[in-house]
């Protein structure tokens, strides 16, 4: 019985380092990825929306356009996993680059066993499991949809990007439970997350943005400090 191999994941690499895109080729095509190649910021937007590469490895220092500009266009009309690779190691690069979307941020020089390792993390949260409870839960004006990963906030559907709705999901099968900070990077993010802190804060306030009236009120995602996070229906 002859059977179909799945199509190899298409991993967009951007950066303005040539040597360095074709070493990251390289290492890609010899792990089962099909690398796709940008010099700019222009090129990877038109890429990242016209390919549909599976994930998007960005460098954030562009010839013209900043990486953050490239994450803020793709953002706005995709979900795609966007993974920065950056040399830029101040605090606040990271947490401009994960309040704009990007589903995770690694500072060169990198190990590429990590990369790799966190680039499949970031397309697994993007592709969709069969649903092991299909329920929906209401909570004040939201309805979220665990069976088809959808959330609405009253009449209008509220776009979430891989990473916000893993972080969301957890927090709702968990409802009315207090979930650890190191419990939930494992589960969103995986097992080899456990500092990242800044990840949770920053999510949940992207969160907050999107689901609560009063963000800086929340009645339903709610932090509880020194133990964790809570989702109140």
């Amino acid at each position: 019985m002859s059977g179909h191999a799945d199509p190899a994941p298409v991993a967009l690499v951007v950066d303005d380092d040539a040597a360095l895109r074709r070493v990251l080729a390289i290492h890609l095509r010899a792990h089962g990825w099909v690398p796709l190649l940008a010099r700019d910021g222009d090129e990877a937007v038109e890429l990242a929306l016209g390919a549909g590469p599976d994930v998007v490895l960005l460098d954030l220092g562009l010839p013209d356009l900043d990486g953050l500009e490239v994450i803020r266009r793709i953002r706005a009309s995709s979900t795609l996993p966007i993974v920065v690779l950056s040399a830029r190691q101040a605090g606040a690069d990271k947490v401009d680059a994960l309040d704009l979307g990007a589903d995770d941020y690694v500072t060169k020089p990198f190990a590429v066993e990590e990369l790799l390792a966190r680039m499949r993390a970031a397309v697994r949260r993007a592709t969709p499991v069969a649903e092991r409870d299909g329920a929906v839960v209401r909570a004040g004006a939201l309805r979220i949809d665990l069976g088809a990963k959808r959330v609405h906030r009253g009449d209008d559907e509220v776009r979430l990007t891989p990473t916000e709705w893993a972080m969301l999901e957890v927090l709702v099968r968990h409802r009315g439970r207090v979930v650890s900070g190191p419990r939930l990077l494992q589960e969103v993010w995986g097992p080899s997350y456990r500092t990242e802190g800044h990840y949770l804060r920053v999510y949940a306030a992207q969160l907050r943005r999107k689901l609560e009236d009063d963000p800086g009120h929340p009645v339903h995602l709610l932090t509880r400090p020194g133990q964790g996070y809570l989702f109140d229906a």
